[in-house]
């Protein structure tokens, strides 16, 4: 029987680019997906997708800086399927490209409740659900990032420096109660945003920055995170796992 089959995955920021290859990817195995974000249309798209090619999936609509929605979402989650085995925490918001001292204090609190909060309240109501039920695994999506410095994103970086500092923490605190914590750290991916912001010159001085010479592709951040999930990386928490063509090597 595949590993997957029936079991149960949340994933927040579902609606397009990593969130949506991981969703897909874990419908081809079986799982039973349900979507969470802010965005209706595009999270509706990535359900009709899923269940196009006969998976099932339903999109629960989701601000993760909101402890009350987080419960709801949990809540409804178990009402619908039972039990959460897996969480992706994807959720996230690049922030604003600019030198430190040109930040400002609203764009500090909108990257880090996204970015931060939003995944430690996600991991604290994920959790409570899986002591109930006797374990799972989280995996949460940090960004090299969270290893390295980047002049002009400091807040964005601190950011992903915080979520890598919750996972290896929150993975200590429940090593013994059969829930494992782990963290992706993509380097540059190409995705709908990076295609938004970058024309093809850019896109190709971004690839030169990456040893292997090319952009990630969402599907392998998706391949990765279904990997930390299953029973293959059962001796693998509190890791952070740089998925960066090489970025970090140099």
């Amino acid at each position: 029987m595949p590993e997957f089959l029936n079991k149960v995955v949340l994933i927040t920021g579902g609606s397009s680019g990593i969130g949506r290859a991981t969703a897909l990817e874990f419908a081809r195995q079986g799982a039973k997906v349900v979507i969470a974000s802010r965005r209706v249309k595009e999270s509706e798209e990535t359900v009709s997708l899923i269940q196009d090619h006969g998976g099932t999936a339903i999109f629960i609509q989701t601000d993760v800086t909101q402890a009350v929605q987080i419960e709801n979402l949990i809540e409804k989650t178990v009402a619908v399927y039972g039990q959460i085995d897996y969480a992706f925490n994807n959720a996230g918001t690049e922030g604003q490209y600019a030198p430190g001292i040109e930040q400002t204090e609203e764009m500090w609190d909108l990257t880090i409740d996204t970015n931060l909060k939003g995944v430690w309240l996600s991991m604290k109501y994920q959790i409570l659900q899986m002591l109930k039920q006797g374990g799972g695994v989280i995996v949460n999506n940090a960004s090299i990032a969270g290893l390295i410095g980047f002049p002009n994103a400091s807040i964005y970086t601190a950011s992903k420096h915080g979520v890598i500092g919750l996972t290896k923490t929150l993975a200590l605190e429940h090593a013994k109660d059969n829930i494992r914590i782990n963290c992706v750290c993509p380097a540059v991916i190409e995705t709908d945003l990076i295609n938004r912001v970058f024309n093809e010159e850019g896109k190709t001085k971004l690839a030169t920055l990456h040893p292997i010479g090319r952009l990630g592709q969402s599907e392998e951040i998706a391949k990765s995170v279904i990997w930390l999930c299953s029973d293959g990386a059962s001796f693998i928490t509190g890791q952070s796992v740089a998925i960066d063509g090489g970025y970090t090597a140099q």
